[in-house]
């Protein structure tokens, strides 16, 4: 597998994820992210020994996108600290059947994880176990894809849940299109792509340098080209 790196220096690798591999260790014989960064660490410095590689964020195996690794343990720590604190800014584009009620707005719900089937699912405050889910979105542009209206809507995360984008636009009545685990209408629809959520950006500041970073990769994907895309860089 080709990297595609945006960025690397000696603590942190900045790299696109894409769709259909897992973004830490997998427990299968199938290619992951975390393998493939230690490759290329590897060949850069085959003399290393086995390189560290910290997982900082995750995106869904189906899910592509912007992500950063962490090459060393202050980094790391740096950038964990940032996730926890709110500091690191992640914004999605996706595709969802339906149209908001709202061009923009913000949902903030509880969410549960159900560890047994892997799915989440938004409970009431005081739920056990159920966590804070925040998120801002804005349609972009809507059109009809055969007899079903979608829109192509930016979403800035604000908290980083299990499946939250997927499981808030389909809890809110808009569920992203191709997502055969929260949108009922392709559940048993094996013929269905791929859920249409991109990681488009990613900013934070550098460990050690403390400098701003930005990085984007415009979404991928056949659904996603339906839409002009024509103002996302």
């Amino acid at each position: 597998m080709d990297l595609n790196i945006l960025y690397e220096d000696e603590e942190i690798l900045v790299v696109e994820k894409p769709v259909g591999i897992e973004s830490q260790s997998a427990r299968s014989f199938e290619p992951d992210m975390v393998s493939e960064v230690k490759k290329h660490i590897n060949t850069l410095s085959p003399k290393q020994g086995e390189p560290y590689v910290g997982v900082i964020h995750r995106l869904d195996k189906p899910v592509g996108g912007v992500m950063v690794y962490a090459k060393t343990k202050g980094a790391a720590e740096s950038l964990s600290s940032q996730v926890s604190k709110h500091q690191m800014e992640k914004i999605y584009y996706a595709v969802v059947c339906g149209k908001p009620v709202e061009n923009f707005g913000a949902y903030v719900d509880y969410l549960w994880k159900d560890g047994k089937t892997n799915c989440s699912k938004i409970v009431d405050k005081g739920i056990k176990g159920a966590k804070l889910a925040e998120l801002h979105y804005q349609v972009v542009e809507n059109k009809n894809i055969g007899s079903e209206e979608c829109c192509l809507t930016k979403i800035i995360l604000k908290t980083g849940r299990h499946h939250q984008i997927r499981v808030q636009m389909a809890g809110h009545g808009t569920p992203l299109w191709g997502d055969r685990k929260y949108n009922p209408k392709v559940q048993k629809n094996t013929a269905a792509g791929n859920v249409a959520l991109f990681a488009y950006s990613l900013s934070f500041f550098h460990p050690f340098t403390k400098k701003r970073l930005s990085f984007s990769v415009k979404p991928k994907g056949e659904v996603f080209e339906m839409f002009s895309l024509s103002g996302i860089a």
